[in-house]
């Protein structure tokens, strides 16, 4: 099940068993979400360096947290973050994809919170990223969290 809600999802965060969110492959968590996930849970910004810079190969995979409530899963859904300058997306749909089915892998039973990922700065299309959300993640209990100023 798959509901949507208005509200702030790091100041409610233990609200889920995993919260989740998606970065690029550069360790920078510097916009959009991830610098208020970095703050509050630095152990999901550890985790996120303790991968290799840059390495392409990370797109599509996950990084976890191992000792925080919640878990909180670094999803890798974009390379970098240089797109949005010229107007391009950086989100990546299919990366997105193969990152939920590797959360699914892991979690699969808990509950998930998490922003409308790459939908932001990442320049992703929510009507897509929703349609994928539900393919994927079918049978799990997922809230998606937006901030009163994101629009549906």
């Amino acid at each position: 099940m798959i509901r949507h809600v208005i509200g702030d999802l790091v100041k409610d965060a233990d609200q889920y068993d995993v919260i989740m969110h998606g970065c690029n492959c550069f360790c920078t968590m510097g916009s959009g979400i991830a610098p208020l996930i970095k703050n509050k849970f630095p152990e999901a910004y550890a985790v996120d360096c303790a991968t290799p810079k840059g390495d392409l190969a990370k797109l599509g995979t996950i990084s976890h947290t191992v000792n925080t409530k919640p878990i909180v899963v670094n999803l890798y859904t974009q390379y970098d973050y240089t797109g949005r300058r010229s107007g391009k997306m950086d989100f990546d749909y299919e990366a997105f994809r193969k990152s939920l089915k590797e959360l699914k892998s892991k979690f699969s039973g808990k509950t998930f919170g998490m922003p409308r990922i790459g939908c932001g700065l990442a320049g992703a299309s929510w009507d897509k990223v929703n349609e994928i959300l539900e393919e994927e993640m079918r049978g799990e209990y997922v809230t998606v969290v937006s901030l009163a100023t994101d629009s549906f």
